[in-house]
């Protein structure tokens, strides 16, 4: 039999860089827990912290190792971990993000609808009705994954993704949903459209939203 895992864990990744484990399912709670840590190391970073990079479940430390040592890192995440584990977990930015739902630009309201056995309307209105919260960005600049989403609405993707999906489409894939920043290709069910731009490399601030901020859709 395999021993268990106890969570949080310190795992070397390379010769520059931990990632710091919570835990091995996609869990709001255990994902708010991520972010409190990034939040606690960015409040006081450890001596040779270069970067973080948030996930799921996990934070990725990337340092510089000709200021830290790998076991002196180790030892740095250590502390602070013991440090949260007594401290009260943050909560993120509330971002409201305005959604103009269905129409031609949004077509797969009507198919989402017909898989969950509601109205259009109902759509609508259980997607904009919870508090997201974001779980990562990733796929491609500006691109958040969003927790939350009513179990009711859970829809699987396409079975062939569209070749490219315009910037500002509000999609579902299976218990996510989340907005493209960027034109790309993409299998997510396309249910609403915004004119907000979530990644603008000419700003000064690029990203409209980071993890472990929180995001409420507002329906036009």
């Amino acid at each position: 039999m395999l021993p268990s895992v106890r969570y949080p864990r310190i795992l070397p990744v390379g010769e520059a860089a931990f990632t710091v484990e919570f835990g091995d399912a996609v869990d709001e709670a255990l994902n708010r827990r991520v972010h409190a840590f990034d939040a606690a190391l960015q409040a006081q970073p450890v001596p040779g912290l270069v970067e973080t990079v948030p996930t799921y479940r996990s934070l990725l430390v990337m340092y510089d190792p000709q200021v830290s040592r790998a076991e002196a890192m180790r030892v740095a995440l250590a502390d602070a971990l013991a440090v949260l584990a007594t401290a009260e977990l943050p909560l993120g930015r509330l971002v409201e993000i305005p959604v103009c739902y269905g129409g031609e630009a949004d077509p797969d309201l009507a198919d989402v609808a017909a898989h969950c056995g509601i109205t259009a309307q109902a759509v609508i209105e259980l997607h904009a009705q919870p508090v997201y919260t974001v779980a990562m960005l990733g796929f491609a600049p500006g691109f958040a994954y969003l927790l939350g989403l009513p179990e009711a609405l859970a829809t699987p993707r396409l079975a062939t993704p569209r070749l490219r999906v315009p910037p500002g489409s509000v999609g579902i894939a299976g218990a996510q949903t989340g907005v493209y920043a960027l034109a790309t290709p993409g299998g997510w069910r396309i249910i609403g459209r915004t004119d907000r731009v979530l990644f603008d490399p000419g700003r000064a601030e690029p990203f409209a939203l980071r993890a472990g901020d929180r995001v409420r859709f507002v329906p036009l």
